[in-house]
């Protein structure tokens, strides 16, 4: 076999990506109990952004009901965790997510623009207040406790997610049924009139995003020991997503991971050692990376690989007089 034939260019992405994989996959061996905590965040938000944009991101629709996929699965992990085994939670919880958006995005992937928006944020506030009306009035209570779990295996379940969830997308971005997304998001008349089946396409892929983010909300409820409707209905964990899809750009499929590594990272760090100030110096540092970098993350790297072209092909070549002055010089 001739190495040098082997271009370089096509191996190290997929051996970089090994290589993390290998890494995150033999962590908990290794790791401390800390790390292994703050690695099940950042995969979870990884998870979350990544189910957004594979739905968002091709088609221009804003969701903001992340909130209500994981809360369902949250509250699916509540109730059947005591009765069945922790894989059928799971799945379950991603299950009823997948039916919810089924039904949520048939009646209303009709709205466009802010409309579309508003009514998913609003699906969260609908939830989780018919939640606990329903505990308050019926129950007598508020919350539920939820089974605990190692964090190894919180950590384990969450990373098989993590790596299904990534295989989907890139299927997805890589068939017809991702050009059929993108044709929907440069024009949706357009993609209508050419014979894509716009409204099944949109539903389908919202329910398949939801799948991901139930089943991360199931996982992730037996880490808290108790949940209720403010905890697991938290819109921050829809406006969360969109912001690190942001900052680490859509032009790219690695831009939404790093986004939310790099969140998830500030935030433990400010949370640890500004507690009080911390949504502060947050919302500061979004604003300034709203402003200054429109395109994310991945249009910084873009735009510096773009500079380094342009240099090289501007430098000046050798001249044949300098090469011989420089092999005489070395040769004497």
């Amino acid at each position: 076999m001739n190495m040098s034939k082997i271009d370089l260019k096509k191996v190290w992405i997929p051996g970089l990506l090994l290589i993390i994989l290998v890494l995150l996959g033999t962590s908990p061996l290794y790791a401390s109990i800390y790390t292994v905590i703050l690695l099940t965040s950042i995969l979870m938000y990884i998870v979350l952004t990544v189910s957004w944009v594979m739905f968002s991101g091709p088609t221009g629709y804003i969701s903001l009901a992340t909130a209500a996929f994981f809360g369902v699965g949250i509250y699916t992990s509540a109730i059947l965790g005591m009765k069945l085994p922790l894989p059928l939670v799971v799945i379950c919880g991603g299950l009823v997510s997948f039916c919810l958006a089924l039904l949520v995005g048939a009646l209303t992937l009709r709205l466009k623009g802010i409309y579309f928006a508003i009514f998913t944020f609003g699906l969260v506030e609908l939830i989780k207040h018919l939640l606990l009306w329903y505990e308050i009035n019926m129950t007598g209570t508020r919350g539920r406790f939820v089974i605990l779990v190692d964090n190894n295996t919180i950590y384990y379940v969450m990373f098989i997610i993590l790596v299904i969830l990534m295989l989907t997308a890139y299927l997805i971005r890589r068939s017809k049924y991702g050009l059929a997304l993108q044709s929907i998001g440069q024009n949706e008349e357009a993609a209508a009139h050419i014979g894509v089946n716009v409204t099944l396409v949109k539903v389908i892929t919202f329910a398949i995003s939801a799948l991901f983010i139930g089943a991360a909300g199931s996982i992730m409820a037996t880490r808290w020991t108790y949940i209720d409707p403010y905890i697991s209905f938290n819109p921050l964990f829809s406006f969360m997503p969109v912001l690190m899809a942001i900052f680490g750009g859509l032009g790219q499929p690695y831009g939404p991971v790093l986004g939310a590594v790099i969140f998830t990272y500030l935030e433990e760090i400010l949370i640890t050692r500004f507690p009080y100030h911390y949504m502060l110096i947050f919302g500061i540092i979004l604003i300034v990376a709203i402003l200054y970098l429109p395109d994310g993350l991945v249009g910084l790297v873009q735009k510096g690989r773009t500079r380094l072209s342009v240099k090289k092909e501007i430098s000046p070549p050798v001249s044949e007089t300098e090469t011989v002055a420089q092999e005489s010089s070395s040769s004497g």
